[in-house]
């Protein structure tokens, strides 16, 4: 296979992935969108966390609604768990890789907030335990996993699950469904 023929076999394939997006994907992403625009009604923040390139995402979601995604509006409240390497080693050395989200989950959440684990298995232990948490403290809560929704499926509000079991194409659907949301929010949100 030459290096043209595998792009184009990517792109098909990313593509392809997303064309199977089926009206329940399609109705829990507005049911997202809504849990948090709700929650920024009530005064509430989003929090999201994730491992390796889920993490990186977090950061991205949060950055647009801290930022702007489109429009000047005010900033919205959004926290990425997994950008202070002081707390996340303190925890990981203290308590164990397992609890690093769960741990800032119970100091940080409150009822009204909303809370996304991204995890492209749905079965990593310590978003898990953080999704726990957060069900515990009464927050909203938000899984973007793949297609069997592992673990996740279980202790979420709302699942978004793409259609696949491909890791890449997974996280580049994962950009597109946190580009969908912000968006929604942004158009709810007042000056």
């Amino acid at each position: 296979m030459t290096h043209q023929e595998l792009i184009k076999q990517k792109v098909t394939e990313s593509v392809r992935v997303k064309q199977q997006f089926s009206d329940y994907l399609f109705l829990a992403i507005e049911r997202a969108a809504e849990k948090i625009i709700a929650s920024y009604g009530s005064g509430g923040k989003l929090i999201l966390f994730g491992n390796g390139g889920s993490a990186a995402d977090a950061q991205h979601f949060a950055c647009e609604l801290v930022g702007r995604f489109l429009r000047e509006r005010r900033p919205l409240s959004a926290i990425a768990l997994s950008t202070n390497s002081s707390v996340l080693t303190c925890l990981g050395n203290d308590y164990g890789y397992e609890r690093i989200f769960e741990r800032q989950v119970q100091a940080m959440a409150r009822p009204e907030d909303v809370v996304i684990g991204i995890s492209t298995s749905g079965d990593s232990p310590n978003v898990l335990r953080a999704l726990v948490a957060a069900r515990e403290t009464g927050c909203g809560t938000i899984g973007m996993t793949g297609l069997s929704g592992g673990a996740m499926k279980d202790v979420v509000d709302v699942l978004l699950n793409v259609p696949s079991s491909e890791t890449p194409r997974i996280q580049e659907s994962h950009v597109l469904i946190g580009h969908i949301i912000c968006e929604l929010v942004e158009l709810a949100v007042r000056e």
